[in-house]
């Protein structure tokens, strides 16, 4: 959608430098950059190559002020303001509507300009918000919780909020929540039953204990393709505002996630788990049930945090298993190779 330099510096809260009248249509990469590109460079390492593309105007910091080659649109930030600049310039989708093969019953409650992909399915009283987007193939409430009877009440409809985005063949299940501006890519389910049983001591086997919780993701987050978030046991399992979790990804039951939140892909978050704000995992941890994480701790990839374990330093890096602040697991690599070395 193309806007001038002008207005773009305005919504973007940035300095222009240079013809306000041209405008812009997207945003690339220097190699990739044409004359309607937006590019930005982090450093001033960088400000050469992006000057001599053929890229309309550069996003870059205090460093480029007297550049004259280009526009420039100095942020104070310019990595962020290049991401913002991006939404600002996408080109609005077209044709919104319910497509004929999706499933909707009269007892749904749809919000204006909503988009349903083909085939998709809601199940009864299912609320969806202005604007949302449910891709083809989804479930969503109705089927995805018919599993004997078991799972949650009739009355736990699912509710999802506005400007959501559900890409295609993504499962939601009785008794979740969506807050606004969620974006759930393609093949994640949310809300299916914890992994949660009782063994009994008679005869070795295995019951389920009841997983008759709810799920809540609260807005602004987002969840990669092919993750799973299981509702919780007896009460919630909920992710906090602005976390975004990566492709293959699973969360269990009762898990309680923060605020701003990061999490790579491949990371396994066992039941009860507790996930304070600002938290950055790392791809491949594993956390075991009942792990406290507080709040601004960074766990490095393959990390293993132990049962009951409570991780606590903001800053601070863990890395290993079972996970430990980074320095004092380097100094045991090191003790490990010196004495290795020894017995040579």
């Amino acid at each position: 959608m193309k806007q001038t330099l002008r207005d773009l510096a305005e919504k973007l809260g940035c300095r222009l430098l240079g013809d306000s009248s041209i405008t812009a249509a997207t945003v690339s990469s220097l190699q990739s950059a044409k004359s309607d590109s937006l590019v930005f460079v982090d450093d001033a390492q960088h400000l050469d190559a992006a000057l001599r593309s053929s890229a309309a105007a550069v996003i870059a910091g205090e460093f480029a002020a007297s550049a004259t080659a280009k526009p420039i649109l100095i942020s104070a930030q310019p990595r962020l303001t290049f991401a913002r600049a991006a939404k600002l310039l996408r080109t609005p989708r077209l044709n919104r509507a319910i497509h004929p093969s999706a499933a909707v019953p009269a007892s749904a409650e749809i919000g204006k300009n909503v988009a349903i992909g083909p085939r998709a399915i809601l199940g009864e009283h299912v609320e969806v918000g202005d604007e949302t987007t449910i891709g083809a193939g989804s479930v969503i409430g109705g089927n995805a919780g018919d599993d004997g009877g078991d799972a949650v009440t009739n009355g736990d409809a699912v509710k999802i909020g506005s400007h959501c985005r559900l890409d295609a063949n993504v499962t939601i299940y009785p008794g979740t929540t969506l807050g606004d501006r969620v974006i759930v890519q393609a093949g994640a389910v949310l809300g299916s039953a914890g992994f949660g049983y009782v063994r009994d001591s008679q005869t070795g086997r295995y019951e389920q204990f009841p997983q008759v919780g709810r799920l809540v993701i609260e807005d602004d987050v987002e969840i990669g393709a092919n993750s799973t978030v299981d509702r919780g046991a007896l009460d919630e399992t909920r992710i906090g505002r602005g976390t975004k979790i990566d492709n293959l990804v699973h969360v269990g039951h009762n898990v309680q996630i923060g605020q701003d939140v990061v999490i790579a892909a491949q990371t396994g978050l066992s039941g009860s788990a507790v996930v304070e704000a600002n938290v950055i995992i790392g791809g491949q941890v594993g956390i075991a049930d009942h792990v406290r994480i507080e709040e601004g701790a960074i766990l490095g990839a393959q990390s293993g945090i132990p049962t009951k374990k409570v991780i606590r330093g903001k800053g601070v890096v863990f890395w290993g298993t079972p996970a430990r602040p980074l320095r004092e697991y380097l100094k045991e690599l090191a003790f490990v190779s010196r004495s290795a070395k020894k017995q040579r």
